[in-house]
């Protein structure tokens, strides 16, 4: 990305996720979330990736023909994307957004999917939620509380309550799966709307 959109330059999640983006060579493999989803009748339309980091995720649905929106705050991990996503003639699928999530708006009911793995804020569950469209998915994953015995230094808002993000669906969605992870003190979501 050429530009790094007003705001960001010095953001402490840019400069630490550049800096974790720039150790780690190579793609984030695609995750099984986003492979269930894909496996799974849905609406037209596109999908969304929050948080996408190098997503192999989003090769994948811009593979199965989906239009993609990876949304990210660290230009590296949209670069390496980016390029990967030219390298396999994928480029025109997939648009590539520098930001910080806390202020970025998704379009409303604008996508068949939206995904998030590593990620987690309560407000912007709530406007993820309200952009899946009518028989659409989301996916999502996350720490939980339990993460925190492990990595104390954790603030308490990037880790999911009990019961969340299940709990915080409107009306209108569906759980089809949710499980936790106690190796990896996770819990997984998918919805359908």
């Amino acid at each position: 990305m050429e530009d790094v959109p007003p705001g960001l330059a010095e953001h402490p999640d840019r400069l630490r996720w550049n800096a974790k983006y720039g150790d780690a060579p190579g793609l984030s493999p695609v995750h099984p979330l986003a492979e269930r989803a894909l496996s799974l009748p849905m609406p037209d339309g596109g999908v969304l990736d929050l948080a996408s980091g190098p997503s192999g995720s989003a090769l994948l649905a811009a593979e199965a023909g989906r239009r993609v929106t990876a949304v990210d705050i660290s230009e590296l991990a949209l670069d390496r994307l980016g390029a990967e996503a030219r390298r396999r003639g994928l480029g025109s699928l997939i648009t590539l957004v520098q930001a910080d999530l806390g202020a970025w708006r998704p379009e409303p009911s604008g996508y068949a999917l939206v995904l998030c793995t590593g990620f987690w804020d309560r407000a912007v569950f709530g406007r993820a939620v309200g952009a899946v469209l009518p028989g659409g998915l989301l996916g999502w994953e996350a720490f939980t509380e339990d993460a925190r015995r492990s990595r104390p230094g954790m603030p308490a808002g990037w880790c999911l309550a009990p019961g969340e993000p299940a709990s915080l669906l409107p009306d209108g969605f569906t759980v089809l799966d949710e499980t936790d992870d106690a190796r990896t003190a996770k819990r997984r979501l998918l919805a359908r709307r």
